[in-house]
């Protein structure tokens, strides 16, 4: 698989964004020598984009951790062996969970970008334990959105840009963040159709803004007054699909009264576009055929979040833009990302956090309330932490605080490729291989009529010293206990003797003993996981999922091409995974089965969500901006540009350009503080201060200013000394600087001031 200079071009997918593009990779001994687009890829089809080339930055730095580390009493850490690891790590658990209770122990992470397989053996470990409460970076952007798809339809639903004839992104750049295949060919193809036309809402004069039609730069923090002003022109011009929503849509009138109710000149002077640019689009909107509508953290990270995703949801509901080419849709599962690790014995999960009260949606408390979860005396806080894939002293709102909390744990272990910013609080920390070390999958499979799931293979053996987190999981699930050999004896047999063997033994086996059903993953990789062909073991977990997918979907598994073997359609579809290099489309649907995979009782959607009309309707009372004097300028923590790639690449040497984060600013904002590009400046907020370079961009708006994603990052030089290059975000943002619904936090919308540098 490795060699001085393989010529052989390995089969793999790109790890930076969740389109995970089909890719081929090169090898110079463990280098990645050269990277392309895989042209044989069912989704990306060849299709990369700049990003993906850089991918040997992830795989080898002088971060990569080698072997397990505990931590000394002085706060230093030194090397130990897996087995003193496991059994140690896997006894202080235990301790927490019989003085206290599996409930104080809490779960953040569970997969990082391009890295879900492990979420599902981690559930393992967690359900030995009783962990009721999780968390994960979902939770600190998508937790709007999944409360308002829970009350309209009960499903997840993305678009169909590649035929929509109006495309609409709202706080999203999809030139750099992608979000849905081949998104700057589809990009480009909108923008050279006279027929078709782009709408970007969007502060910043991004790069889709440049493409589209139509850019409304609204005022930061104002998109609520936007789309609702939107809405009241299309409800006053009658720009409505009348039997759409006499058909599908249930309880429209309330909020049809309460969209008559928006004042559209007060909230076009509120967001700062003018009547007539707004009547312009919705006219558009209202002629068009097919709306397709994609919000992102421009908008899901600041003010009114969860009420924005309401409001843009009712454009392509009064349009009747759904079901069909070029609009939104629902789409299969092939393992439900926010309950990846179910494989049986489903209990009721708590609503709301013990200390805090918090909502908890989708599964998820929301990220800005772990810390105080933590910091108290409450005699339900959480006492443990279990973090895989993940940063979240770096990643999640007052970086100060979270190092704070996990100070005050009584235990915390990581599970890392590198020894993060989080990694060097924890107790314990233990090295995964890489995603190029092992099997790997993403469980973002959103498309539709024909969706796509990939089991990428290994690119390379694993780093001496490092393991992958099935492996990891399944050794702390026998430590604790979770079950013998015996058990495991008879499974091992059967799945020798054929898949359908397996599936009585496996499934006799959890009735026997039904504990084994919370630990089906750590079960599976035991025993069918050593039958699969050479690296595909971890793989393993998948059969269960197959099992489940092609119960859910069956006709439309059948109608992509999987075809019934001996053992079923499920095991059809799991070889067909597990043999595939290209991924496999796993079903295929026709547009008027949407309707059937939505969650709604009647199957329709449910247009009426009280609390959100509520909040509409007391917009008017609402603030339009948030700045104050002390802090008149609105900062943008955490932009996505074209040398950023959130915290996957460390090694800060993959940065052609923007070596350090520069923070972008107007030209006006540049001279009123006397400012040129390359200058150092005092940033401050409520929150702390950073002194980052200057960066002059007639892209932002005047009282705008961005910082980019995935700086700040510790990392060695050749020394072994640690270097900071850039800011890290959220040593500036703010606890409590968040949605009123869902809690998430407002890295988007933070109030700040410049101060010249003296001395």
């Amino acid at each position: 698989m490795e060699g001085p200079s393989d010529q052989t071009w390995h089969k793999t997918a790109c790890i930076l964004c969740e389109s995970n593009c089909g890719i081929e990779v090169r090898l110079d001994g463990r280098r990645f020598a050269r990277i392309r687009g895989n042209k044989e890829h069912v989704s990306s089809k060849g299709y990369t984009c700049e990003k993906a080339l850089r991918l040997d930055s992830y795989q080898n730095h002088r971060a990569r951790l080698t072997s397990p580390m505990r931590r000394r009493p002085d706060g230093s850490y030194e090397e130990v062996d897996w087995d003193t690891a496991i059994a140690e790590v896997a006894e202080r658990l235990a301790a927490v969970r019989d003085a206290y209770g599996g409930a104080t122990i809490f779960r953040y992470g569970g997969g990082g970008q391009g890295n879900h397989l492990g979420g599902m053996y981690g559930a393992s470990v967690a359900n030995v334990l009783g962990v009721q409460y999780r968390s994960n970076a979902i939770a600190q952007e998508k937790t709007g959105e999944a409360f308002v798809e829970a009350r309209l339809y009960r499903a997840h639903t993305r678009a169909d840009f590649e035929h929509a004839e109006v495309a609409v992104f709202l706080g999203k750049n999809p030139w750099q963040s992608h979000g849905f295949p081949e998104a700057r060919r589809i990009l480009r193809a909108i923008a050279n159709d006279s027929e078709r036309a782009m709408i970007v809402i969007d502060p910043r004069r991004t790069k889709t803004a440049e493409l589209a039609d139509h850019h409304l730069a609204v005022r930061p923090g104002t998109d609520a007054f936007c789309v609702a002003a939107i809405l009241a022109i299309m409800v006053r011009d009658d720009l409505i699909d009348h039997d759409f929503l006499a058909e599908r849509v249930e309880e429209i009138e309330p909020v049809l009264d309460a969209v008559r109710e928006v004042s559209i000149s007060d909230f076009s002077a509120r967001c700062g576009i003018a009547v007539s640019e707004l009547e312009t689009v919705a006219q558009r909107i209202g002629r068009a055929s097919s709306v397709a509508i994609f919000e992102d953290l421009g908008v899901q990270q600041g003010p009114n979040s969860t009420l924005v995703s309401y409001l843009q949801r009712l454009i392509w509901i009064l349009r009747g833009s759904f079901a069909k080419p070029g609009s939104i849709h629902p789409h299969s599962a092939f393992a439900p990302l926010l309950s990846s690790g179910d494989m049986g014995g489903k209990r009721s999960r708590p609503k709301a956090t013990p200390v805090t009260g918090a909502p908890i949606i989708a599964g998820l408390i929301p990220c800005n309330s772990i810390a105080e979860e933590v910091l108290t005396d409450h005699p339900d806080r959480f006492r443990a932490m279990i973090i895989e894939s993940a940063n979240p002293v770096h990643s999640l709102a007052d970086s100060p605080r979270f190092r704070e909390a996990m100070d005050a744990l009584e235990f915390s272990v990581v599970i890392d490729v590198a020894m993060t910013e989080t990694a060097r609080r924890a107790d314990y920390v233990l090295p995964a291989s890489s995603q190029y070390e092992k099997p790997e999958a993403v469980f973002f499979n959103f498309e539709f009529p024909d969706n796509v799931f990939y089991l990428r293979k290994p690119v390379l053996p694993p780093m001496p010293g490092t393991l992958s987190e099935p492996e990891i999981h399944a050794r702390l699930v026998e430590a604790l206990g979770a079950y013998t050999s015996d058990d495991l004896t008879p499974l091992r047999a059967a799945a020798e003797s054929g898949r359908a063997e397996f599936a009585a033994a496996f499934f006799a086996a959890v009735e026997a003993k039904p504990s084994l059903a919370g630990v089906g993953a750590a079960v599976l990789y035991r025993t069918l996981g050593p039958t699969l062909p050479e690296g595909c073991a971890e793989g393993a977990a998948l059969w269960f999922v197959a099992q489940r997918c092609a119960g859910a979907y069956p006709e439309a598994v059948r109608r992509a091409g999987i075809e019934p073997n001996g053992a079923g359609l499920g095991d059809a579809l799991f070889d067909k995974v597990i043999a595939s290099d290209d991924g496999v489309v796993f079903t295929s649907h026709l547009h008027e089965e949407a309707w059937d995979l939505l969650g709604s009782a009647d199957n329709k959607i449910h247009a009426n969500i009280p609390q959100l009309v509520e909040m509409l309707q007391a917009l008017p009372d609402a603030p339009a901006g948030h700045t104050t004097a002390e802090f008149p300028l609105v900062l943008s923590a955490g932009e996505r540009r074209s040398s950023t790639a959130n915290t996957i690449f460390r090694d800060p040497g993959w940065r052609k350009a923007d070596q350090e984060g520069a923070l972008a600013m107007s030209s006006a904002d540049a001279a009123a503080h006397g400012l040129v590009d390359g200058d150092r400046v005092r940033l401050r907020t409520a929150a702390g201060s950073a002194e980052p370079t200057v960066r002059v961009d007639d892209a932002m708006q005047p009282g705008h200013i961005s910082l980019p994603n995935g700086l700040g990052l510790d990392y060695p030089d050749e020394d072994g000394e640690h270097f900071r290059s850039g800011v890290s975000p959220n040593e500036l943002t703010s606890l409590g600087w968040q949605d009123e619904i869902a809690l998430t936090p407002w890295h988007k919308h933070v109030p700040a001031r410049l101060e010249p540098m003296t001395g």
